[in-house]
């Protein structure tokens, strides 16, 4: 039987996805009646020997093309699948393949990380003076709701400074309110992020409520959740937050509750947070992480040495944290060991890299092959119209795909139509560049930003520098690259190229 490719269950990743794929199956079989679907399964399962007890009504089968289900019955989804398509083998086994996946993705978003605490054994923290006293004004704000999202790229420390805050709030006031903490995936590399309804089952136990007592529906258990809080006081975190959606039925909605979120994207529709961005941390504060990782003797010998890891890190907290702890554990290094190519290897290897990838995987396709042309761009401000000849695309898709970067926190919007890449996101996309983008690409995508640049008049100066192994003519990087060329911390030997 030919089933045409627009009906593609393997495209489903919810359940609901995988009944929209079914209702266009029975729209591509003729549309049968519900009656008439119960009919041939009633057929098919007579013939199969299973006792007439275990045949579903016809109401039954109806809910199969319903929206909204959490779990409903395989065994009868499949039975629709053949009762419209057949006894084509092949065709049922492609629904039975996709239907195991969906599923497993139902299971991983059911499994909740929450608790009736905050977590402990918090990392190193260092400043945010001002970002701490922000957040807690606003939480302790005479608002009815005081709910604070805090947005910044990967490892920029959000979650640190969410839990910094929760503690100490909880410090300051009694200690019989209600604490709810959940990790809510929302970067998670592999797996989808928790499902809200799942964690509402989860922080409504915690809150007493037995499971007789908790309703299916997420519109039930969000609406008992706010009653359950109601008066209490209760402080929610919710961390690594995927989206608006996600978030929006786990907020307390009640009198004197406060919320702090944490997300790598920008959380535009939350119009009930007060949103605040996490940048990078000041330079002094950089290297007090630094010192509290390393340990303050490691580092006494050459402050300037200090002061200039912190700045080809980005001042990234999980990169200080990362390149911290390595020089705490290996003492035969010394500071000056810690030159550019090392420090960023060793800063994406352990943590970095994953945490980029993360942000990066959930980009659109047009987003990702900017992201690694982009390593081709001085890791400087960058313009739209610059972005644009990269792609060799209009200035409005490349607005587009900017936009997409900046809502994860990839890219830095700077002004209108300018944009800053963050050194360590400039080392990732460099590490990509080669091996998503063929060597024909990269050279024409280096010749529209030459013309790019000779159009406006600029003098834009080349040097050839070995990327991946891939020789290339790259625009220069100006006064930044002299600086760092001109540096205390010893170069590498004559020869060897240090990463972008």
């Amino acid at each position: 039987m030919f089933v045409p490719q627009v009906l593609d269950p393997a495209k489903a990743r919810t359940i609901d996805e995988f009944i929209a794929e079914l209702r266009l199956l029975k729209a591509w079989a003729g549309n049968p009646s519900i009656t008439e679907i119960t009919r041939r399964i009633h057929r098919d399962w007579q013939r199969a020997g299973r006792p007439r007890g275990e045949w579903p009504a016809r109401s039954t089968v109806g809910n199969c093309f319903q929206m909204g289900r959490r779990r409903p019955n395989a065994d009868l989804l499949l039975a629709v699948v053949q009762a419209l398509v057949g006894s084509d083998e092949a065709i049922v086994s492609g629904w039975r393949q996709s239907l195991r996946a969906v599923f497993g993705e139902a299971e991983a978003a059911a499994r909740v990380s929450a608790y009736d605490r905050l977590p402990t054994g918090l990392p190193a923290f260092a400043g945010r003076t001002g970002l701490v006293v922000q957040a807690e004004a606003l939480l302790d704000s005479d608002g009815q709701m005081p709910t604070v999202a805090l947005e910044g790229m990967a490892g920029v420390g959000k979650t640190s400074l969410a839990l910094h805050v929760a503690h100490r709030l909880l410090a300051e006031e009694r200690t019989d309110i209600p604490v709810l903490f959940a990790n809510l995936r929302g970067s998670a590399a592999q797996g989808p992020g928790a499902d809200p309804a799942a964690v509402l089952e989860t922080f409504l136990r915690l809150l007493g409520i037995t499971g007789d007592r908790i309703p299916y529906d997420l519109n039930a258990r969000t609406a008992l959740y706010r009653q359950v809080l109601a008066g209490t006081g209760a402080l929610i975190v919710l961390d690594d937050a995927a989206d608006t959606e996600q978030v929006r039925p786990l907020l307390p909605g009640t009198p004197g509750c406060r919320t702090l979120i944490t997300s790598r994207r920008a959380l535009d529709g939350l119009t009930e947070a007060a949103r605040l961005p996490v940048p990078p941390l000041d330079p002094d504060d950089s290297v007090e992480l630094l010192r509290a990782a390393a340990g303050a003797e490691r580092l006494a010998s050459d402050l300037l040495a200090v002061q200039q890891m912190a700045g080809l890190l980005g001042h990234l907290p999980l990169a200080l944290s990362v390149i911290g702890r390595h020089i705490r554990e290996h003492p035969a290094w010394a500071l000056g060991d810690y030159y550019r190519e090392p420090l960023i290897t060793l800063a994406l290897e352990d943590g970095v890299r994953t945490a980029l990838a993360a942000s990066d995987t959930r980009l659109p396709q047009g987003a990702r092959r900017l992201l690694r042309l982009l390593a081709l761009h001085p890791p400087t401000e960058v313009e739209i119209a610059g972005a644009a000849a990269l792609l060799g695309e209009p200035f409005a898709a490349a607005e587009h795909h900017l936009a997409a970067l900046a809502a994860e926190h990839l890219i830095e919007r700077t002004a209108p139509h300018r944009f800053r890449v963050h050194p360590l996101t400039h080392a990732y996309a460099e590490e990509r560049l080669c091996i998503d983008e063929p060597a024909t690409h990269i050279r024409q995508a280096l010749a529209r930003l030459s013309e790019h640049g000779h159009s406006r008049g600029a003098n834009m100066r080349l040097e050839t520098r070995t990327i991946r192994g891939l020789r290339l003519p790259v625009p220069r990087q100006h006064a930044a690259a002299d600086r760092e060329r001109s540096s205390p911390l010893p170069q590498p030997p004559t020869g060897r190229v240090l990463a972008a």
